[in-house]
């Protein structure tokens, strides 16, 4: 499984980004895809993960600011992130769980939140 990434790159506080995450060779179906982040000197956490039938769930700090959403029939996750703020810089993280076989990670795109 391949994902690429994209939509990373340095905006304003208060400003907007959206991130792309297509896979591609998923021989078994994706149960679930979602957005990880991880900042310097922290551990990586959970942004926001969307599955199959379209459940979702968010990591608190980004409730009400972020959205994902899905588009199947291109196997691509989005993640519109609005009211950015410094404390989201970090590199994120495309994850891929598929319904068998390896969970698979992109290669990440750095956010930066910076006047």
């Amino acid at each position: 499984v391949q994902l690429v990434e994209s939509g990373g790159g340095l905006v304003q506080p208060g400003g907007s980004l959206r991130l792309s995450c297509a896979a591609s060779g998923s021989a078994f179906g994706i149960n679930a895809m979602g957005w990880y982040r991880q900042a310097p000197g922290k551990q990586r956490e959970l942004v926001a993960r969307i599955t199959s039938g379209g459940n979702t769930n968010y990591g608190d700090s980004v409730k009400g600011r972020f959205t994902i959403s899905r588009d199947n029939a291109k196997n691509t996750v989005y993640l519109q992130m609005n009211s950015l703020k410094p404390e989201d810089t970090a590199v994120y993280y495309c994850k891929l769980t598929p319904n068998f076989g390896a969970i698979a990670w992109g290669q990440g795109t750095q956010v930066t939140v910076s006047s």
